[in-house]
Formats: C-alpha cells, sequence, structure tokens
C-alpha cells in the first residue's frame, strides 16, 4: 500500500478529488475519519492505496505536517486562479520542509480563466522546487476541453464522468504552445539527468519511454514538481494524475529511510493521528513500514493492541505488510507525530515539530464537579493531539487551552462534549498587568491589638525603591541593636511578599526592593504573626506613597508572513500599538518574510484577527513574553478602576 496525503486550500476540491480517485477503478473503498483527517483506502490497477485528506483553511498546513510523516507522496490541490497562490504558500512550506515528493493538481480547470503558465508563475514564487508543467490546456474559445500531455504528445478531450479520449493533436496555435511548453519541460528535467542533456544538445528526440522513466525517477527523487490539470467534479484529467501517482510515488522504503535521516534511526512504524472515542478510548492511525506489525508485537516500548482496518474490521492476529495503515486500539504508549520502533518511540522529526499554538483560550467547566473531569479530559486529548498545549491561569488557576486556531478550537470543544459528555465556556485569558513605583518612600507602620490575654505588638520602619526591570522583588534589612529581634525579621519578609500580590492599582507588584530599617518589639506580645501583619500593612502603605505605577506586559513576536502582504503590517502592528524591528527574507522558504516586532500582550487576539485579515490566513505567529513597559494617564486609570471595581 501507498500513501499520499491531499492537501490545499479551502474548497479547492480536495475531498472530492479523494472521493473521484477512490472510484476510478470500482474497487473496493474504505472511510475513516479521525478528525480531523479522513482516511480512504481503495484500489487501482490491482495496487491499495491510501489517501489522507485534510481540512484547509488558515490551520490546515500545520494539522498536515502529521499526516506527511504516513506519506510517500503529496498532492497539492490549486485553485485555477494565480491570485490563489498565496493561500497554497503555507502548504508548499509544509510538504517543502518534509521532503516529501509532491504533484500538483490545477483543479476546476472547466473554470479557469487565467493562462496555466501564470498559475504556475505565481506557485513559483513559493517554491524552492522547478514546477513544471505536464500538461498544457486545449480550449475552445475559453472553455478548456482537455489537455495535451507533454511528454507523450498525445492529446485527450474529457468526458464528463468517464476517461477522457484519445484525439488527434490540434494543429496551430495548440501545437505551438505544446512545442514550447515541451521544451521547457525537458530543459528542466535534463538538470537533473546528464544522459538527457547530452540528448537535447545534440539535437536528438529523447524515446518517450525514456523520458517516462527520468520524470518517474527525479519526482522520486523530489527534485521536480510536475503539475498535471483537471477538474475533479466532472472525473476530468484524474486517471492521468492516478497513472502519475502509480508510477511516480516511491513506496514506504523511501518515507523509512527519510524518517530514519532525521532522527538517526529506521523506525518500525509511524503514528500519525490519533482521537479519542466513548467506550473505546484513544485510537491511533499507524502506517507500518517494515514487516512484523502485529498485535501483541513489540512496538513503542510495550505490546501493540488490536488492529482494525480503515473502515472497520478487526485484522486478528494479521501482521501488516510494510505500507499498510490501520487503527490500533488499546496501544496507549503511541502518541500521534512519532515514529516508532520496538523498544521505544522515537524523536519527531524537526520540520514535522509543529507550530506554537496561536490561540489561547481560558475554560469555564459548567460545574465544579466537572472541573476534575475536564481536566481527565484535557489530558487525555492532549495524549491524542500533538497540535494543542496545555497551560494554567496565573491568577485564577483555571486551564488553558492553546491551539492553532478557530476551526481547532471548535474542533477540540465539540470532542469535549461528544467524547467526554462535558460542555465548558471559554474566555480570553487575562492580561498579565503588573505595577511597580515610581519613587522612594520610607514609612513607619504600628501593628497592635489587644482583645484579652496575650496581644499582637509589632512596629516596623520600612522604606520602598524601585529595582531595575526584570529584577523582581528584594528585600534587606539593616536593624541596629536588636531593635527587632533577628528571628522576626523572615516574618517581616514573608509580609512584605504578601504585599507584593496586590498593589495600590490591584495588580501583582514587581522590581521593588524592600528595607527594613528599624522597629520595636514587646517581650510578651510580639510573634512572628503580628510581624508579618506589620510587614505586609506596611509595604502596602509605602507602596501608595511611592507612586504606583501600572505595567503592561509587551510580547516579542515573530511574524511568518508572505513577502507579498509584509508591508502591510507595518500599519497593522503600528496601530495596535506595537513597535516595529524589522523584516528579512525567510532563509529557508522562498517567497517568505520573518516580521519582526514587539506588542501589547494585550493586543495578542487583535492582532491574530487582523493577521488573519491581512493575509487570508497564510501568516502565523510565534510569540512569547519579552518585558514589561509603563502605562500612563487616564489609560492606566482606568485600568486600574475596572481591576478595583471587579475586586479580583
Amino acid at each position: 500500500m501507498r500513501c499520499i496525503t491531499v492537501l490545499g486550500p479551502s474548497q479547492s476540491g480536495k475531498s472530492t478529488l479523494v472521493r473521484q480517485l477512490a472510484a476510478l477503478d470500482g474497487d473496493a473503498v474504505a472511510t475513516e475519519t479521525l478528525d480531523p483527517v479522513t482516511l480512504t483506502t481503495f484500489g487501482y490497477l490491482g495496487e491499495r492505496w491510501c489517501a489522507l485528506d485534510l481540512p484547509g483553511g488558515a490551520e490546515g498546513a500545520v494539522l498536515g505536517q502529521g499526516a506527511l510523516m504516513a506519506s510517500d507522496a503529496a498532492v497539492l490541490v490549486v485553485p485555477p486562479d494565480p491570485a490563489a497562490a498565496m493561500l497554497c504558500a503555507p502548504y508548499l512550506r509544509a510538504i517543502e520542509a518534509s521532503g516529501t515528493p509532491c504533484l500538483l493538481f490545477v483543479n476546476r480547470m472547466d473554470t479557469a480563466e487565467a493562462r496555466v503558465r501564470d498559475i504556475v508563475s505565481e506557485l513559483q514564487a513559493y517554491s524552492n522546487h522547478t514546477i513544471v508543467l505536464r500538461q498544457i490546456p486545449i480550449r475552445e474559445g475559453e472553455q478548456v476541453i482537455g489537455a495535451v500531455d507533454l511528454i507523450s504528445e498525445r492529446a485527450w478531450r474529457y468526458r464528463d464522468g468517464q476517461q477522457s479520449a484519445l484525439v488527434e493533436l490540434p494543429s496551430g496555435p495548440v501545437a505551438e504552445r505544446e512545442a514550447e511548453a515541451r521544451a521547457a519541460l525537458l530543459e528542466h528535467m535534463s538538470d537533473y539527468d546528464d544522459a538527457l542533456l547530452e540528448q537535447l544538445i545534440e539535437d536528438r528526440a529523447p524515446a518517450t519511454g525514456a523520458l517516462f522513466a527520468i520524470a518517474s525517477r527525479e519526482t522520486h527523487d523530489n527534485v521536480l514538481i510536475p503539475a498535471f490539470l483537471g477538474a475533479a467534479e466532472r472525473a476530468n484529467g484524474l486517471t492521468r494524475l492516478m497513472k502519475a501517482l502509480r508510477h511516480e510515488t516511491p513506496d514506504c522504503g523511501a518515507l523509512r529511510a527519510r524518517l530514519a535521516d532525521a532522527g538517526g534511526t529506521a523506525p518500525l512504524a509511524v503514528a500519525f493521528q490519533a482521537t479519542v472515542r466513548r467506550h473505546l478510548g484513544k485510537v491511533v492511525a499507524i502506517r507500518a513500514l517494515a514487516p512484523g506489525i502485529a498485535a501483541g508485537q513489540p512496538l513503542g516500548g510495550s505490546g501493540l493492541g488490536a488492529l482494525q482496518a480503515i473502515g472497520g474490521g478487526a485484522l486478528g492476529s494479521t501482521a501488516l505488510a510494510p505500507g499498510a495503515v490501520a487503527l490500533a486500539v488499546k496501544s496507549d504508549q503511541l502518541r500521534a507525530g512519532h515514529p516508532a520502533d520496538a523498544a521505544a518511540l522515537l524523536p519527531t522529526p524537526d520540520w514535522a515539530v509543529r507550530q506554537p499554538p496561536m490561540l489561547a483560550r481560558v475554560l469555564i467547566p459548567g460545574s465544579e464537579r466537572d472541573e476534575v473531569r475536564l481536566s481527565a479530559a484535557l489530558a487525555r486529548l492532549s495524549e491524542t493531539d500533538p497540535f494543542l498545549a496545555l497551560t494554567t491561569e496565573e491568577e485564577t488557576g483555571q486551564p488553558v487551552l492553546q491551539v492553532q486556531g478557530p476551526q481547532h478550537l471548535r474542533r477540540v470543544l465539540a470532542m469535549l462534549d461528544a467524547d467526554f459528555g462535558l460542555v465548558v465556556d471559554t474566555r480570553a485569558p487575562r492580561v498579565g498587568w503588573r505595577e511597580t513605583i515610581a519613587g522612594q518612600a520610607t514609612i513607619r507602620y504600628r501593628h497592635r491589638k489587644q482583645s484579652g490575654g496575650a496581644g499582637q505588638f509589632a512596629d516596623v520602619a520600612l522604606s520602598v525603591a524601585p529595582l531595575p526591570r526584570g529584577t523582581g522583588f528584594r528585600f534587606d534589612e539593616t536593624v541596629k541593636g536588636g531593635a527587632v529581634p533577628r528571628n522576626y525579621i523572615p516574618a517581616v519578609e514573608e509580609g512584605a511578599r504578601d504585599a507584593m500580590e496586590r498593589g495600590p492599582m490591584g495588580f501583582r507588584v514587581v522590581d521593588i526592593a524592600v528595607t527594613l530599617t528599624d522597629g520595636k518589639h514587646h517581650p510578651v506580645d510580639s510573634s512572628d504573626h503580628a510581624f508579618r501583619t506589620a510587614g505586609r500593612m506596611g509595604t502596602r502603605d509605602a507602596l501608595a506613597a511611592a507612586g504606583p505605577l501600572l505595567l503592561q506586559a509587551i510580547d516579542r513576536v515573530d511574524i511568518h508572513v508572505p513577502s507579498v502582504v509584509s508591508g502591510a503590517l507595518v500599519g497593522l502592528v503600528s496601530g495596535l500599538k506595537g513597535q516595529i524591528l524589522g523584516f528579512d527574507r525567510d532563509p529557508g522558504f522562498r517567497g517568505w518574510d520573518l516580521f519582526r516586532a514587539t506588542l501589547p500582550a494585550a493586543a495578542r487576539d487583535d492582532l491574530l484577527s487582523a493577521l488573519a485579515s491581512a493575509t487570508q490566513g497564510t501568516a502565523w505567529v510565534e510569540a512569547g513574553f519579552d518585558h514589561y513597559e509603563e502605562v500612563y494617564g487616564k489609560e492606566a486609570d482606568a485600568i486600574s478602576k475596572t481591576r478595583l471595581a471587579a475586586g479580583v
């Protein structure tokens, strides 16, 4: 069995293409959905295939990284519009990073108005590999009615729902375009084949069979990306695409070698997708890359659980043939996104390490008794979805779910409901405001309480002063003559630390030095508790007198963006009160820029929303805390007033 991943922007016709390819030979078709991937197995000319169909949209290219770990080739489905090239850029980037051989399919040619060479030219701006046309369209007026194969020089007329009909190569403009396009194709092919180059230099016509063999090898070796034409809805051009896949897609041995090059060990299998199903538990999609993968045999450090065929049906003790895809249950040692040998899981290849999740949401269970269930459910989901991350909100302790984007969030929430019976609300995480002081202050505070019996007494003289950003909290003491006994000084420090939790403006206090300079004690009524209380209350008073100053968290953001729209980010980031640090060409990926800036953390959601609009969902962001920055005037007063009113 050979396996392909079908990728492309939303509404490009990926699912239709998979469905039509599976129906070409009339062989048995089976499907299985491990959200968001749909696995389809089918036969073609006596060989078994598995197609992995992923959703489009802003997150499709990220999610495709896992599927590419199990794929012998990728099919990138492209709309027939040069303007859509930017939408395809993230998929080209993911495919090229993985080293997976790629075939490009320009779909919906029945509606094409643009020239195919313009479509390919725009796509080439985002590809490190040369994209070569293997077909040119035949038109009647503005309508595409067929295609000419540039290697065999045969012309085919499309027939809806049927195989295309062989026709005579049209003369005139079509023949001229065919000769021009074929010459360009052979020139690119000769860049990687010395014998062909010699034939072209000597003006000798290469044999058709030899050209097909060269094309197969060059796709197999991932040095060129061939482009084919068709219309999946009408079943136009699909036989040619499927034959190219059959002859030019390597077997699973090439994938195993690619994974071994990345991790240093040749894996026996790869786990590429997982889900949790009610009453069944964890289900992992695996692909065998070597003989001996069977239920009960060691894989990933433990015995492999039961195996099921795609579409249902237990496989019993039958071993999977190399290349076969199956579902493993009761195999909790396996994790999606990891190759495996018998003894252990192997590291995820660098190219398949997920992009950092961009969207964060606090999850709020419907009731207190659901909190424990939610924690367990999230832990279970994190085992099956390598593209999410879990943290905890610092102030509230509530779980924070980090996902790739809105579609990913909706899918996770739907799984919590369907598989765990949990309905949760969400909100954006609270912004990490802090406060400090602008100046110094000295204060004396006496804590005295008498309510019968032993009382409470502590007297402290404290001074506070600001520290450089990022220093944190520092406590010193300069007490002379035992005015405050040594055993009570740690309690004063604890009280000062307590006061740091909530300052006069309502936020945690940072970058403060507190110094105990003097004090008094009582031989009977003084205690650790009394001095801790005095330290806390005295520090609070000193902070209020030292000029409270609001600090906002500033993120460092690295935005990976297609070069054609990077200029639009200047106004976008400036409008969010960000500071632009600069941008450079991405050295590893053609047509991409790395745009660097600092931005208030409070504007992160606004940035993601604006980026999705400005870049049509193609950009992605790496963001992390960088420093705190002062906020003054009415803005600071309003934020503090809201915080204090909320009583958080």
